[in-house]
């Protein structure tokens, strides 16, 4: 039911030139977005348009339809089924009040057949403001503290919907999943909740656990199908199992393990014959996290298998602020340019959303595991009525929903509450008040047990057990924040954690994507749209802070773009590099964050028009299966061999210490012999850590699939040379070729292609040449181009530049 809806705002601070206005409304779909398509707003992204529209967070919507339906005949039963309303609604038909809702995370079913027409029918939405909503609530439940000003613990509705330091403060309103109509008799399938498993002798077990819905007293079964084999029981009551047993499967692996198999799962319930069905893709495989107690501590490891894996990874939000123009497409597309960065895990954080069956099923395709947070987030969460109700509904719905999905690897929590209780003052602001203790520790994990046996569940991130300190480097998952909010980057090395769920540092979206949204005049990172669009508290200045110990701090624009980038992509590739050479102790690096939801200055590596930023190129290369690093150990430097894949990893490792000019120092030949999915620390000689000219010479160690680059001092004090790059273009079927050579050492060469034309992505970047080597970039582009555009002085870019530039 989802084509002829109306809209129109019935309540509060309404603009004269939409008051009384009735535009169409498009389902799923959100207020902001049908009143944007009726040109009665700008868009809700553009320049300071988020400040313009803070009316429409008291505002209140009535979506109306219209429709034509026959009457429910004798005994059958017609249900009005609402997939998801955001939020605060009272849904109406033909002028009786069929209920309310009040949480954006349920799906709402209601039986209709008293109330149905012949004919013409109406359907009314009524939609209250959140912000009203939540501050009623909490002037009842009383305050709990929280990240950012509004109550958004109060409701549950999609946190950052409220804003955040990476999002905009907009506050969607609307029905933004489907609604059906749904007619019926007999019996229909409520819930079809199948827990797939694998036995000690490699059989797949499939326990299909059935809810149904009865029109009538007839006898009904249940038959269930997986690869051929078919197994039916009769449901006695409203609840059955079936079990299918699959001999000899073919296992799903994560991204880099192994093939990710699929197979069909076909649920019938027939009354004689069939009368309703679901169709279910599962995948065949073991999961735990080993958290068993070591010399170190707890570790936090995901099993697969039975096989450790190393979880590289990224944090996940909402791809789209409006998340009902979230396509199947992109997140197709999202998904695959995470695992093109031989990423193997992304974790939905909890300020989101249960995301929909279309971003599990592209991740039980890809291989890609999946950390799901209860949407918990930077808060203190009331555990009364109504709202621990409304958790329980929600949990219950959603823990069922997602059974079937191999690619879901843990339920967490919640995300910083545990950590918020410890350190942010808590303990004294709630005098007693209750927080969402109860849910982490007794309610969701409960759920989990009934519901899904076969996934672990922890109860936050970050995390330790028992009366530790939640966010210790010795146990469980640690959140590292100080980097980029009090301390350099290379304090990272600080600490050893055994999983690492959240880190990074930010860094301007691209140039094609700011230059779109925001049109200061000039563009600057102080001008008014620009920070709008930085949302981080001392944004630009943690920028700077971060930047000056290793690259000079420009006055241009367009210079301070790029090394802001720059810094960004260095920061966080410094972190995984450090996490994956302490593989086993540390089993996890799982960034901050993948995506973004608008335009923003972010810590994201691809912008929210799907750009990829330099911090993507550089998490592709630190999470590369092969890895060489130089890392300190007791009081030296060593060349860390990280291997993670299925093969020995053998060779031999040249390491020589070059001056920028091309004359080589020192070099060695390091045996290479490193075990699959292990860690090698190989001793580098006292000659090649020993430079004559510190400022003029590298030391660059490299095998045939691994390279390492390692720095005697900061690039501020080093003496590069500014212009170390010739360059030609070419026209090649994809694109141009951009060939690339340096006469003397280039650090982190780049392409910003988009710069010339918008859909231009190049095939990698901060690619570090020595002098004498040669280097060729792609450049995909449906766009005619001069080639001689792409190797100007603001499109091809290396570290060089910037230090030539003046601070």
């Amino acid at each position: 039911m989802h084509d002829g809806w109306r809209l129109r705002a019935v309540g509060g601070p309404i603009p004269e030139h939409i008051a009384d206005v009735e535009v169409p409304a498009r389902i799923p779909g959100s207020a902001h977005l049908d009143l944007l398509a009726a040109g009665l707003i700008p868009d809700p992204y553009l320049d300071r348009t988020e400040a313009d529209l803070a009316w429409a967070h008291r505002a209140d919507w009535r979506f109306t339809l219209d429709f034509t339906a026959e009457a429910a005949r004798p005994g059958e039963r017609v249900d009005l089924a609402f997939d998801g309303l955001d939020t605060v609604a009272a849904v109406e038909l033909n002028g009786v009040v069929l209920g309310s809702t009040a949480n954006m995370h349920r799906s709402y079913r209601f039986d209709v057949r008293d109330h149905l027409r012949e004919g013409v029918n109406q359907l009314v939405v009524t939609l209250r403001s959140a912000l009203t909503f939540a501050e009623e609530q909490e002037a009842s439940l009383g305050w709990r503290d929280r990240a950012y000003g509004h109550p958004f613990n109060a409701i549950r509705k999609m946190a950052c919907s409220f804003g955040w330091d990476w999002g905009p403060d907009l506050q969607t309103a609307g029905i933004w999943r489907p609604v059906r109509l749904e007619r019926w008799d007999t019996a229909r399938l409520a819930e079809v909740r199948p827990l797939v498993t694998v036995d000690d002798d490699g059989t797949g077990r499939v326990e299909v656990h059935v809810t149904v819905d009865r029109a009538s007293d007839a006898p009904v079964a249940v038959e269930a199908t997986v690869d051929g084999r078919s197994e039916t029981v009769v449901v006695e009551g409203d609840r059955a199992v079936v079990t299918v047993l699959v001999p000899e499967v073919d296992l799903w692996w994560p991204a880099g393990y192994g093939d990710h198999p699929l197979y069909d799962l076909d649920v019938v319930l027939k009354a004689g014959e069939p009368v309703d069905e679901r169709h279910r893709r599962i995948g065949f495989r073991t999961i735990t996290v080993d958290t068993t107690p070591d010399d170190i501590g707890t570790p936090f490891t995901f099993v697969v298998n039975g096989e450790p894996i190393f979880a590289k990874g990224a944090n996940w939000i909402p791809d789209d602020h409006f998340v009902t123009r979230i396509t199947r497409d992109r997140l197709a597309r999202r998904v695959d340019q995470a695992v093109a960065a031989n990423m193997n895990l992304l974790r939905i954080w909890g300020g989101g959303i249960y995301e929909s069956e279309d971003f599990y099923d592209v991740c039980d395709e890809r291989g890609v595991l999946v950390w799901q947070d209860f949407p918990f987030a930077c808060a203190a969460y009331a555990e009364e009525s109504p709202l621990w109700e409304e958790v329980e509904a929600e949990a219950r719905e959603h823990v069922a929903r997602l059974t079937s999905h191999a690619s879901l690897a843990l339920w967490n929590g919640n995300n910083e509450n545990l950590w918020g209780f410890a350190d942010w003052g808590w303990p004294e602001q709630l005098q007693g008040r209750t927080w969402g203790l109860r849910y982490y520790q007794e309610l969701l994990p409960a759920i989990v047990a009934e519901l899904d046996p076969t996934r672990p569940y922890a109860p936050g991130s970050p995390y330790s057990p028992g009366d530790l300190h939640p966010n210790l480097d010795t146990h469980g998952t640690r959140h590292e924040w100080e980097v980029w909010n009090r301390v350099d980057y290379t304090h990272y090395r600080d600490f050893v954690p055994r999983f690492c769920s959240e880190f990074g540092f930010q860094g301007p979206p691209t140039w094609a994507t700011l230059t779109q949204w925001i049109h200061d005049e000039p563009l600057s990172s102080t001008g008014p749209a620009f920070l709008l669009h930085q949302k981080a508290e001392d944004g630009n200045g943690k920028l700077e802070r971060g930047l000056a110990p290793h690259l000079p701090v420009p006055e241009a624009f367009e210079d301070w773009h790029w090394a802001t980038q720059l810094n960004q992509a260095r920061a966080v590739a410094f972190g995984v590099e450090h996490f994956r050479s302490h593989w086993p102790r540390t089993a996890g690096a799982v960034v901050w964050q993948l995506n973004d939801c608008w335009p923003v200055t972010s810590w994201a590596a691809i912008d929210s028009e799907e750009r990829p930023k330099p911090l993507y190129y550089a998490l592709r290369h630190a999470f590369a299966p092969r890895l060489l690093t130089v890392q300190p150990r007791d009081g030296r430097d060593v060349l860390v061999a990280v291997n993670d894949t299925d093969e020995v990893w053998t060779g031999e490792v040249t390491a020589t210490r070059w001056t920028f000019a091309g004359e080589e120092r020192a070099a060695a030949k390091l045996a290479l012999d490193v075990p699959a999915r292990s860690v090698a620390v190989l001793d580098l000689a006292p000659e090649l850590l020993t430079p004559a000219d510190a400022e003029r010479e590298v030391l660059v160690a490299t095998t045939a699939d691994a390279r390492a680059v390692h720095l005697f001092r900061e690039d501020v004090d080093l003496a590069y040379d500014p212009s170390p790059l010739t360059a030609t273009a070419v026209a090649v079927p994809e694109g141009y070729r951009v060939d690339v050579r340096a006469t003397s050492f280039a650090r982190d060469v780049a392409v910003l292609a988009d710069r010339v034309a918008p859909d231009a992505e190049v095939d990698d970047a901060l690619v570090t040449l020595t002098a004498g080597e040669s280097h060729s970039f792609l450049v995909r582009t449906s766009a005619r181009l001069d080639p001689a555009a792409l190797t100007g002085p603001l499109v091809l870019r290396s570290a060089n530049g910037l230090c030539a530039v003046p601070a």
